[in-house]
């Protein structure tokens, strides 16, 4: 079989026009979204905004949103009687990278020196080996004071 040079520069071609897109401008954990809070201070009773950027995850990494879940959370020196408390439990219009509303933070009991955080919790779909898919979870934070 003899190749010429133009088939070679083709087929070359073809595999460059092929090859996935860089990830490059997106960080690993974007693949999960971006949650963004204000203010970043809050009492109980308080009006919160909450931002859900998924441009990476759908965009860079294909991951579709089927669920968003949106927690407060002590996730490191948690004493027990702190469990994630549930802002919302959203999911994306078809077609749409972002998420954004609005809620009141709970008047639960939060603990002075606390390290809270607003955890975003996505749930999307994979393809199993045997093509069948199933749902993974990851999640991405930022952190948030609360006033006790």
């Amino acid at each position: 079989m003899k190749l010429t040079l133009a088939a070679i520069v083709a087929s070359a071609a073809v595999l460059v026009g092929a090859a996935p897109q860089a990830r490059q401008s997106c960080a690993e954990a974007s693949q999960y979204g971006v949650v963004t809070i204000s203010p970043t201070t809050v009492s109980a009773g308080d009006t919160l905004t909450v931002n859900g950027d998924f441009s990476c995850a759908v965009d860079y990494f294909g991951h579709i949103p089927e669920y968003t879940d949106y927690y407060i959370e002590v996730p490191t020196n948690n004493n027990g009687y702190e469990p994630p408390i549930l802002l919302a439990r959203r999911t994306l219009a078809p077609g749409s990278t972002s998420d954004s509303f609005t809620v009141q933070v709970p008047d639960a009991t939060y603990f002075a020196g606390a390290g809270y955080v607003v955890m975003l919790e996505t749930t999307y779909p994979v393809n199993g080996t045997n093509g069948i898919p199933y749902s993974i979870v990851g999640g991405i934070e930022t952190g948030i004071t609360i006033n006790v």
